[in-house]
């Protein structure tokens, strides 16, 4: 591609400013720098920009916004609709920024913007602490937090938003500021939900709780047994106890010695269950919910929560190629399950899952106004989440993820921003409701000629 011309003596002076590592197109390490998780999204940026730390980032704004650059920032590297690359623009790369420093007696942690979910984990849990999170280790904690943030944890401790303390913040115009209920509460306010749309976060600071061993099961059910399992799941979920997320996944069965060679290959229900809290009670509040149907391949243990958190994509083969469509639900009626069931049949990517979230407890409980998450008392999440690894097969999965969410589409509203696809941007309106507005008035203070567009934008007022 034509690469924007840049003046010389602005590069040379953001070069002498710079103490990172600057990767151009001509360098060596190109492509491997600017390859981001999703592989459908295939771009050249004009600069990556490898941060050191906050000046840094400073540094790299300023020189975006001097030349006219498109920015996009770059955690873990994970955003499903490639908004942690960009064509002919500057990436900002947060990766090497990857510390984080915890207080056991405050039961605080304080994270850089370019941390991963695992390293994260692996520090606090060092002193048997823990703050809600994603469920994918190598997901770049950045990212998910701004959009919301949910996991194992979250029925029990909310969102990982609503255990945010504070964050630094490097707005469009090269400030770097503290954002908390104390200082810049409106910016605080937006960045728990709203996403990265206005600014670079380069610290979060969090409340931690304490977690011990939690005990955990994994089981499938062959897609015959779907209405009543997933019936008696709705049902239960709904007078859960928070220590107990229960999560279903309409995939492909792999090939375990322990199920059925029959079911080899064919579309089942994983049912994965976890207890936050005692591991005696976990074994027995697991032990009521199994005989909702025919259990195959069960798996019972108690784990550290570390090791819970890297359960997912555990093998060495792992999709590369990613699309989704997601919503959330109020109500899952009896006929909303029979669609489910009948689009999951037609899976055929053995990466590929229908997933049904139950949100609720302590996220329903947070006042809806608190923060700029929606959604909050709606708990049932839908996600489509297409994944496969061959190119030529693009068309294919997009093709079931996007079916699937039209024969829900009646149902569903608005969406987990985090989920969204590259061509969902006229989603982001519908997916904020009545928070869109106010946060507009937000992104119009911090981050007005909107530099920070490459997100689930939000755009500024007009002048």
């Amino acid at each position: 591609m034509h690469f924007p011309e840049l003046d010389p003596s602005d590069v040379a002076a953001f070069r002498a400013a710079f103490r990172g590592e600057l990767v151009w197109p001509r360098d060596a390490d190109y492509d491997e720098a600017r390859r981001i998780w999703n592989g459908t999204i295939d771009r050249r940026p004009a600069l990556i920009a490898r941060c050191s730390g906050t000046p840094d980032v400073v540094a790299a704004v300023g020189f975006a916004r001097r030349s006219g650059l498109v920015v996009a920032v770059r955690g873990g590297g994970h955003s499903m609709a490639g908004h942690s690359t960009c064509e002919g623009g500057i990436v900002i790369d947060l990766s090497p920024m990857n510390g984080v420093r915890v207080s056991r007696r405050r039961q605080r942690a304080r994270a850089q913007g370019g941390c991963l979910l695992g390293a994260f984990d692996t520090a606090t849990q060092a002193h048997m602490l823990a703050t809600p999170a994603g469920v994918v280790s190598h997901t770049g904690l950045g990212g998910l937090v701004l959009g919301g943030g949910f996991g194992w944890l979250s029925r029990k401790y909310g969102l990982s938003i609503d255990n945010l303390v504070s964050v630094q913040v490097v707005t469009a115009d090269g400030s770097v500021l503290t954002a908390s209920e104390d200082e810049n509460p409106d910016l605080f306010w937006a960045v728990r939900g709203g996403g990265g749309n206005f600014g670079v976060v380069t610290e979060f600071e969090f409340d931690l709780h304490q977690v011990g061993p939690v005990r955990f099961a994994s089981t499938y059910y062959s897609l015959e047994e779907g209405p009543q399992v997933i019936r008696a799941w709705r049902d239960h979920m709904a007078t859960a106890p928070d220590e107990l997320t229960w999560a279903l996944y309409l995939r492909l069965a792999p090939p375990l010695p322990e199920l059925p060679a029959e079911m080899h290959g064919k579309p089942v229900i994983c049912a994965m269950s976890c207890w936050v809290g005692d591991p005696h009670e976990g074994e027995r509040q697991l032990e009521a919910i199994l005989p909702v149907g025919k259990p195959h391949g069960l798996t019972k243990a108690t784990l550290p929560y570390r090791a819970l958190q890297a359960y997912s994509f555990p093998g060495a083969v792992v999709p590369d190629r990613v699309y989704t469509k997601s919503g959330y639900l109020a109500e899952l009626d009896d006929e909303a399950i029979d669609r489910v069931l009948e689009h999951a049949s037609g899976i055929a990517s053995p990466f590929t899952q229908l997933e049904l979230l139950y949100l609720g407890g302590a996220v329903a409980r947070v006042p809806d106004d608190a923060t700029a998450f929606p959604n909050r008392t709606t708990p049932f999440v839908i996600n489509l989440a297409s994944a496969w690894r061959d190119p030529t097969e693009d068309a294919r999965h997009t093709a079931w993820a996007r079916d699937g969410y039209r024969k829900l589409a009646d149902r569903l509203s608005g969406g987990y921003v985090n989920f969204l696809n590259p061509g969902e941007a006229d989603r982001t309106r519908d997916s904020y409701g009545e928070k869109y507005q106010r946060l507009r008035t937000v992104k119009t203070r911090y981050d007005p000629a909107n530099l920070f567009r490459l997100n689930q934008n939000i755009p500024p007022h007009a002048p």
